[in-house]
């Protein structure tokens, strides 16, 4: 966590040119310009496969450090001490020691480079769901041994987190489970692109469409995952691994103007809600400058421009993802890395027109079933779950391919 003194805090981000990274990047401009005093210092910067905009970003930023996890790429490293390969981003946290990781990398390839920071005691910004929707326990485990600080940069937990700095003190961070004075944790969801479609024409939605929301702007799995809701249900394993929460004590609701990030409710009835504007440097920089408050990078949110707040129940039988993701909570082992990879295969292939949006959740549904949960979720474990279902899912994907369209 940010020291008091004027040293710069050492960042290295992980997944440095997606959506999180670049809105990272904006976010530590903006609080060094403010001063008085430069708060931040990128040391580090890691990248899946766009070896261009990283060298763009470290040349822009004087960043000498770099990780790209893909070495197909033949681009000249101008210099800069890059490395390459499955294991570079942790590599990467190895040889820099900073004091703060962002985790932004998509899916289950974070998970390395996240319990690596964990094991080290080093706090992360983690925007990573899927290292927790996996491997929650190995990187939870890891941090309370270590006394590395989880610090949301996901929207809801962010706002989860500010409403029990409220109520549990200003020292509270993940993973640090809360007390019996929680009654129950809420998420939002916007409903994604597509909420407003027919349930009969959903099935045919094309991936312009439901790349279309109507709120954020997002890299575009978490984009698909708005839309089927399952990026909900990743969301609340993650919030059970970060809060200590079990499935009973989750729910999430739909809210389409995503303004309201989070309920809180204690067990003497009392509800506290986070309300912010929908733009993801918020939770951002409530990460990187926690415990201190300073002046936002976003436009504040006007309350009196708001006419209404809704709210409604979510359709599980329009949205099965979010009751498969409670029964992978309760379920526990490798559940949850099953789920995700079955996930991250379907939404890829239907970004590539090879099945249709309403196979998506039909096919994780059927790899959650066929695919062997293993008890223990040690990493060996997590890992073989991980290959098994991704196996699964693309014979199934195999099988529809046909009548994608």
């Amino acid at each position: 966590m940010p020291t008091t003194d004027q040293t710069p805090l050492r960042i290295a981000v992980l997944g440095s040119t997606g959506s999180i990274g670049r809105q990272t990047r904006a976010v530590v401009e903006h609080c060094n310009a403010i001063g008085p005093h430069k708060r931040f210092e990128i040391v580090g910067l890691c990248a899946g496969s766009d070896a261009k905009t990283l060298f763009e970003q470290a040349d822009a930023m004087n960043v000498r450090e770099l990780a790209l996890c893909d070495d197909s790429s033949s681009i000249n490293d101008s210099g800069r001490n890059l490395r390459r390969g499955a294991c570079a981003a942790r590599r990467l946290i190895e040889d820099t020691q900073p004091d703060l990781v962002v985790g932004a990398i998509v899916g289950i390839a974070g998970l390395d480079s996240t319990l690596y920071a964990a094991e080290q005691g080093i706090d992360i910004a983690l925007a990573n769901k899927e290292s927790l929707v996996a491997g929650g326990k190995l990187v939870i485990d890891a941090a309370r041994k270590s006394g590395s600080h989880i610090l949301p940069v996901d929207s809801e937990h962010a706002g989860v987190w500010q409403c029990l700095l409220g109520l549990l003190g200003r020292g509270y961070t993940p993973p640090t489970p809360i007390d019996n004075s929680i009654a129950r944790i809420t998420l939002t969801a916007s409903g994604g692109s597509l909420r407003e479609w027919p349930v009969e024409d959903l099935a045919n939605a094309t991936p312009s469409d439901a790349l279309n929301h109507p709120n954020w702007s997002m890299g575009a799995k978490v984009t698909i995952d708005s839309a089927t809701l399952m990026n909900k249900g990743l969301e609340l394993i993650e919030a059970h691994w970060l809060f200590g929460v079990d499935a009973d004590k989750l729910d999430a609701i739909i809210h389409p103007q995503s303004i309201v990030h989070a309920f809180v409710e204690c067990t003497d009835g009392s509800i506290i809600a986070q309300l912010g504007a929908p733009d993801m440097h918020c939770p951002i920089q409530h990460a990187l400058c926690y415990p201190d408050r300073t002046t936002g990078v976003c436009d504040r949110l006007d309350l009196s421009t708001l006419s209404t707040l809704d709210f409604e129940p979510i359709d599980h039988a329009r949205f099965p993802a979010v009751r498969m993701a409670l029964n992978a909570i309760q379920t526990g082992g490798t559940a949850g890395a099953i789920l995700n990879a079955a996930n991250e295969i379907t939404v890829d292939a239907f970004l590539n027109e090879q099945i249709r949006f309403g196979q998506m959740t039909e096919i994780v549904h059927e790899t959650i079933n066929a695919v062997r949960v293993e008890p223990n979720a040690t990493l060996a474990a997590v890992l073989s779950a991980d290959t098994n279902a991704r196996d699964h899912a693309k014979g199934l994907i195999g099988v529809r391919a046909g009548g994608a369209r």
